[in-house]
């Protein structure tokens, strides 16, 4: 809960990105929806954390978190923040799909681990991460491979 508490923060900090980089309706519209599910979702973490008395991390350091799987790097960051348009549409999805991938790596790291997910709460929503973030990464997918296809014509 606590890493990913870092990692959704990250995602934020892109989704956030999108009406103020002239992203197009759908990226805006994927965006929100990203927004509103992972806000949500650190909500629960927080009071998870909270109610077990454990550290409560915050959501702004995220290079703090660069070790987890799919973080994007500062360089990275970077170069989603300075597009603009239809290349902040092809690079969000790019590196969306990379932290959405991260997650779900997480997520079957933990179901590994010998005794982890025990708790109910966790393995809802861990359970919820994996399949809601696969679940984008595939209309990600097909929305870059779109972008990519008007491009090259």
């Amino acid at each position: 809960m606590s890493t990913m508490i870092g990692h959704h923060a990250q995602a934020l900090t892109m989704a956030g990105w999108a009406p103020s980089h002239g992203a197009s309706a759908a990226i805006r519209r994927l965006a929100e929806r990203i927004v509103n599910a992972q806000q949500d979702e650190i909500t629960l973490m927080q009071q998870w954390l909270s109610d077990r008395r454990k550290p409560v991390p915050g959501m702004h350091d995220h290079a703090h978190h660069a070790h987890m799987p799919g973080m994007l790097t500062e360089a990275q960051l970077q170069q989603l923040d300075r597009a603009r348009g239809p290349e902040f549409d092809r690079l969000f999805l790019t590196f969306m799909i990379q932290h959405h991938r991260g997650a779900v790596a997480m997520v079957k790291e933990l179901f590994a681990s010998h005794g982890a997910a025990q708790d109910l709460t966790v393995f809802e929503f861990a359970s919820d991460v994996n399949v809601d973030q696969t679940t984008e990464i595939a209309r990600m997918e097909l929305m870059l491979n779109n972008l990519n296809t008007q491009r090259n014509q």
